[in-house]
C-alpha cells in the first residue's frame, strides 16, 4: 500500500508539459508554445484557451531548460549601497520599467556600504549567471579587480550614480561637481560669507566631486574655506540633527549650509529652526537630490533636481542594448544626465 501511494503521489507531482496541454486541447505542441509566448501568429481565442488550460493544469514554464539551450538567464544583477533611500528606490523603479519591458528579471542586492559585502554580492551575481550587471558602488573604487571575472567573460557592467573609472564599463551619472559648484555659488550670491558643507564619506566619488565643486565655488566667490566649515558624516536624519546641534554650539556660526543630501539638510534646518534660528535670514540652506522631504520642510528646501527615474531607465537600456548587440561599452563610456538647481525659500535672502 505504501509503495502504491508513493507512486500515485509521484504521478500527481509529474511536471506538466506543453505536450500535456496540447493533448487536452487537441492542438499541436507548437501552437501551445507560441500561445504561451503570446505570439501574434496565434489567434487571440486560441491563446486565451491555452493560457486557461495551462493555469488549470498547473503548468510552469521551464526557464531552467530554456536557459541551458540559449546560454542566457534573462536576468540582470543589480547591486546598490542601500535600498532605503529615495534616490535608490526611484532608480530601481526606472530600471524595472525597462527590464520588464524587455523580458528581463532582476536580482537585487545591497552592499550596506561594506566593501566586503559588495564583493560577496558580486561573486553571488557571477555564480547566478546574470546576463549583465548594474552597480552603484559602495565606495569609490579605482581598482575594480572584483569585477574582473565579468570583464573576462565579456559580461557587460554598467555603473550608475557612483561611477567607475574603467574603460571596460559604462557609466550613467550626473555632473556632481557642477551641481555643487552652482548651489554654492547661489548661496554666495545670496550674501552668504561663511558657507558650511555637510557631506558623506569622501572616499566615495560623488561626495568627493560635490566637495570639490563647493571648494572651487568658494574660491571663485572670493570666500575663504576653513576646516570648521566641513562636516563629514553618514548624512542620516540623526546626523542632520547632530549637525544642527553642532552649529548651535559654534562661536562663529555659518550663515549658509550646503548639505550633500536633502534628508540631512532638512533635519539640520529643523533643529536650528526649533532653536530660534531664522531661516534663511540668519542661515540659508541648500540640499541635494530633490527628495520629497525638500518640499515638505518649511521653508521649502533649495536643492538639485536628481533625475533618478531617468537614470535607472538609461542604465538599464544601455545594458540591454549591449546584450542585444546594438551598443558596446566603449561607445560613449560615460553618459551624463542633465540635472539642475531648484531654488526655493530656504536660501532666498535677497
Amino acid at each position: 500500500m505504501h509503495m502504491t501511494a508513493t507512486l500515485a503521489r509521484m504521478k500527481e507531482e509529474k511536471e506538466i508539459t506543453i505536450y500535456d496541454i496540447a493533448r487536452r486541447l487537441n492542438v499541436s505542441a507548437a501552437t501551445v508554445s507560441r500561445s504561451l509566448k503570446d505570439h501574434k501568429s496565434i489567434s487571440s481565442d486560441t491563446r486565451k484557451r491555452v493560457h486557461a488550460m495551462a493555469k488549470e493544469m498547473g503548468y510552469r514554464s521551464n526557464s531552467f531548460a530554456r536557459n541551458l539551450r540559449t546560454q542566457q538567464t534573462n536576468t540582470l544583477g543589480l547591486i546598490v549601497p542601500r535600498l532605503n533611500s529615495y534616490v535608490v528606490s526611484s532608480i530601481i523603479a526606472g530600471i524595472e520599467n525597462v527590464a520588464n519591458e524587455h523580458g528581463y528579471n532582476i536580482i537585487i542586492c545591497q552592499s550596506l556600504g561594506s566593501a566586503k559585502k559588495e564583493t560577496s554580492n558580486i561573486n553571488m551575481m557571477f555564480d547566478s549567471r546574470v546576463d549583465g550587471l548594474l552597480v552603484s558602488l559602495a565606495y569609490n573604487a579605482r581598482n575594480i579587480d572584483k569585477f574582473k571575472m565579468f570583464f573576462d567573460k565579456n559580461i557587460p557592467v554598467v555603473f550608475f550614480d557612483r561611477g567607475c573609472e574603467d574603460p571596460r564599463s559604462l557609466n550613467v551619472v550626473i555632473d556632481n561637481y557642477k551641481n555643487a559648484y552652482d548651489i554654492t555659488r547661489h548661496l554666495a550670491e545670496q550674501g552668504c560669507r561663511r558657507i558650511m558643507h555637510i557631506t558623506g564619506n569622501l572616499s566615495t566619488n560623488i561626495y568627493t566631486e560635490r566637495y570639490r565643486g563647493y571648494q572651487v565655488a568658494l574660491q571663485d566667490s572670493g570666500l575663504a574655506f576653513s576646516d570648521d566649515l566641513l562636516l563629514v558624516n553618514e548624512l542620516t536624519e540623526k546626523d542632520g540633527v547632530d549637525a544642527g546641534n553642532h552649529i548651535l554650539q559654534m562661536a562663529n556660526k555659518p550663515d549658509g549650509v550646503f548639505a550633500a543630501n536633502d534628508n540631512c539638510a532638512a533635519y539640520c534646518l529643523q533643529t536650528l529652526k526649533e532653536a530660534g534660528v531664522k531661516i534663511p535670514n540668519e542661515i540659508a540652506f541648500a540640499g541635494f537630490n530633490n527628495d520629497p522631504v525638500s518640499r515638505i520642510i518649511e521653508p521649502n528646501l533649495t536643492t538639485i533636481n536628481y533625475p533618478c527615474h531617468e537614470m535607472g531607465e538609461v542604465a538599464a537600456k544601455c545594458l540591454i542594448d549591449h546584450l542585444s548587440g546594438s551598443r558596446t561599452v566603449d561607445h560613449a563610456n560615460t553618459v551624463v544626465l542633465r540635472s539642475q538647481i531648484i531654488v526655493r525659500e530656504s536660501s532666498l535672502r535677497n
